[in-house]
């Protein structure tokens, strides 16, 4: 894993993305290892009953998917100080997942370089599933 340095970082500056794919069965790895067995995640008829269209992707699955995205990003001397996500959309099974960021500020306090980011998930229509942002702080070249 490479390092980011707060010196190459500027405002407006896309991080990588992070592309994911859920199978259904990594939706029910998900619901045994977290607790979260609400059916609409892993029983197509239970969830088609309900209105939906099919299986859905877990909210939280989505937000530890930003987490991977940023620490992959900042590198191992980044350190991740604020972090959260709202669910906003819905994503489905066997669809590409696609993990953004993007800095919208930078800035250094108490001698600590902090960048600031938008964060969300997109689903295969580009339309934003899981707005979020995070705040890192990140080591400098000097």
């Amino acid at each position: 894993m490479s390092q980011v340095f707060f010196e190459d970082v500027a405002e407006g500056l896309e991080i990588p993305e992070l592309k994911k794919n859920c199978s259904t069965q990594q939706l029910v790895l998900w619901a045994a290892g977290s607790g979260d067995f609400y059916q609409i995640h892993y029983d197509k008829d239970f969830a088609q009953g309900t209105g939906l269209p099919g299986l859905i992707v877990h909210g939280a699955l989505k937000h530890a998917f930003l987490g991977q995205l940023v620490h992959d990003w900042m590198g191992p001397k980044g350190e991740l100080r604020k972090f959260g996500c709202s669910y906003r959309g819905m994503d489905y099974p066997n669809e590409d997942i696609r993990c953004r960021g993007v800095v919208t500020k930078k800035y250094t306090e108490n001698g600590k370089n902090f960048v600031e980011l938008d964060i969300w998930t997109e689903n295969p229509a580009g339309k934003k599933t899981s707005p979020g942002t995070a705040t890192v702080a990140l080591p400098s070249k000097n």
